[in-house]
């Protein structure tokens, strides 16, 4: 008898209803006992984490718009952003022990018994997701709650999401979703981040609604897996190597003579 393939699963975040709980960063940290991050707040934002990294594996952004006219009205954006789970993913391909892998809901994880601590993963990385925790060294980042996946159930931040921005399911489902959701916003500012199969990291496994550009949330706007050239510099590399040893013995004969 064999096994029917898992379909992909992925997040889905729609900002637009995003009230900035953090109702996803303290589910995140309880079920997967992840160290506090300390409680001060930084400048003038409601923001204490100030970005994904080993222990916030969860991160709410406060952008604070000042209002552009004078009769206007000042708005809040608020995203909860996570580690994208790359199609494409870089920090996979510059893994020299294996403890990065891909799972078979199509998700990555970091196997932390197996991780050396050589930080590639962290300068691979397009989004600065993963980091270095510190008293450990090595590197650690969202699951996508791995071990609640195989038990059927969603992942702790999904489940404690009280506005649903967060939506968890199959990825081809929720990018219909997202379409839908998009064209009922009808908001000429929104735009949906991450969706497309064909952008530089062949799609995020986690992909957003927002509310303005990607980097008034910190994203940047056209990512590339870090990777992606490799197998061209290989390649080059190798018919330059074959090219320089046909040299040497033509030079090699040609003294002989």
């Amino acid at each position: 008898m064999t096994s029917q393939p898992v379909e992909r699963v992925g997040f889905f975040t729609d900002t637009s209803v995003c009230i900035g709980c953090k109702a996803c960063e303290v589910a995140c940290k309880e079920w997967n006992a992840i160290p506090a991050d300390g409680l001060d707040l930084l400048g003038m934002s409601f923001d204490n984490t100030g970005q994904l990294d080993a222990n916030s594996w969860r991160h709410v952004a406060f952008i604070e718009q000042p209002a552009t006219q004078p009769d206007g009205e000042m708005r809040w954006l608020m995203a909860s952003d996570v580690c994208k789970h790359c199609t494409h993913a870089a920090c996979l391909d510059v893994c020299p022990t294996g403890s990065l892998l891909r799972t078979e809901f199509d998700t990555v994880v970091v196997q932390a018994d197996i991780c050396n601590g050589c930080g590639y993963c962290i300068s691979a990385c397009p989004y600065g997701v993963i980091g270095r925790r510190e008293g450990d060294g090595r590197a650690w980042k969202c699951t996508m709650c791995y071990d609640r996946l195989g038990a059927g159930l969603r992942p702790a931040c999904a489940t404690a999401c009280p506005t649903e921005s967060i939506q968890f399911g199959p990825l081809d489902e929720l990018r219909e979703r997202a379409a839908a959701r998009l064209e009922a916003l009808d908001d000429p500012r929104a735009r949906l981040y991450g969706h497309d199969p064909d952008d530089g990291v062949g799609g995020q496994g986690a992909f957003f609604l927002l509310l303005d550009e990607p980097e008034v949330y910190g994203l940047p706007p056209a990512p590339v897996a870090t990777t992606r050239d490799l197998p061209d510099m290989w390649k080059h590399a190798g018919l330059a190597a074959l090219t320089m040893a046909a040299a040497v013995v033509v030079s090699f004969f040609g003294r002989r003579r």
